[in-house]
């Protein structure tokens, strides 16, 4: 199965378990009269839309490149990624009114234990779904099926803490059977709707992230830097290393100095010996490598990734070459 296959799977398998979650828990909360299992109902619709969202974009990030979008379609990763956590943004608010309405009008919750079990069975079932999430988002790089994974796992959480409110409530009830405890409900509410916002918030910064054309991360640039330093004595030296990400997708552009006499075929053997390397070490890779002939002409950029070493710089200006 192709990485885009995988990915497409993948995010169905989250849209079915989300629609199922979303009914179940709708049909219970109003039965017992419950707004935190509600809130957990927005909360895998607002899911639910997510998956939906994620599975386009893996869908649309897979196309191949085309005359409109000559460096592919990457970057449909990260608006989904963007546009999920804002919705979370809107859920976890609406979450909180409703919360509060409950709290200055509270309700009596009847068959709570149905809540504790609709919650049990939520949070059992997300964690297999965000596991699968995960490791697929991982295998691929890709950041839309990643945003959903940490849903479904924020959705984990705050099923459990639903789940506790509900049990304490039960107990509560049992041992304290005059005492108003009705607030437990709603407050249990407002927790979920605080890590939902929490999560919401690390979310965008991660999505949105790439919108900006940042550069890959310090560690896949050491290791580019690293591997062309290991060229010393095929090239001069390299410069203006410059990366970005789309997606799942990376482009790489390097300048590399070479022999000022070395042919056009031997200089474009070794862009391919470079080109083949880098693609074969990260997945879905762009890799443009412009070369340059070594004149002795040292500009600071080209003295910061000469690999010729300084006493062969300072030799070239004793003989005059270097000026």
């Amino acid at each position: 199965m192709t990485g885009s296959n995988r990915k497409a799977s993948v995010a169905m398998l989250s849209i079915i378990s989300n629609t199922s979650l979303v009914i179940f828990k709708i049909v219970i909360g109003v039965f017992i009269g419950s707004v935190s299992v509600i809130s957990e109902a927005i909360h895998s619709g607002v899911d639910l839309v997510a998956a939906i969202i994620a599975y386009f974009a893996v869908k649309t990030s897979g196309k191949a490149a085309d005359e409109d979008h000559p460096f592919g379609h990457g970057k449909a990763e990260n608006i989904s990624g963007t546009v999920e956590a804002l919705l979370i943004f809107v859920a976890a608010l609406w979450i909180i009114y409703e919360a509060v309405h409950k709290l200055m009008k509270p309700t009596t919750i009847e068959a709570a234990g149905w809540g504790v079990g609709i919650m049990l069975l939520s949070a059992l079932v997300n964690l297999f779904v965000s596991s699968r999430l995960f490791k697929v988002g991982k295998a691929t790089d890709s950041v839309a099926l990643q945003a959903d994974a940490w849903h479904l796992r924020t959705d984990v959480y705050t099923s459990a803490g639903v789940m506790a409110g509900l049990a304490i409530y039960m107990i509560a009830k049992k041992i304290f059977p005059d005492a108003d405890i009705r607030w437990i409900d709603p407050v249990a509410a407002i927790a979920v709707a605080l890590l939902i916002i929490k999560a919401a918030y690390d979310l965008t910064v991660e999505s949105a992230r790439d919108l900006m054309d940042v550069s890959l991360p310090v560690e896949e640039e050491k290791w580019i830097r690293d591997y062309m330093a290991g060229k010393a004595g095929v090239i001069c030296g390299f410069h203006h290393l410059r990366t970005r990400k789309a997606g799942s997708n990376r482009f790489i552009d390097v300048h590399i100095t070479v022999e000022a006499n070395m042919s056009v075929e031997e200089s474009h053997a070794i862009c391919e010996d470079i080109t083949e390397h880098i693609t074969a070490h990260f997945p879905e890779c762009s890799v443009h490598v412009h070369v340059e002939p070594c004149n002795y002409t040292c500009t600071d950029n080209c003295i910061s990734g000469c690999m010729m070493g300084k006493e062969y710089r300072d030799n070239k200006y004793r003989i005059g070459i270097l000026k």
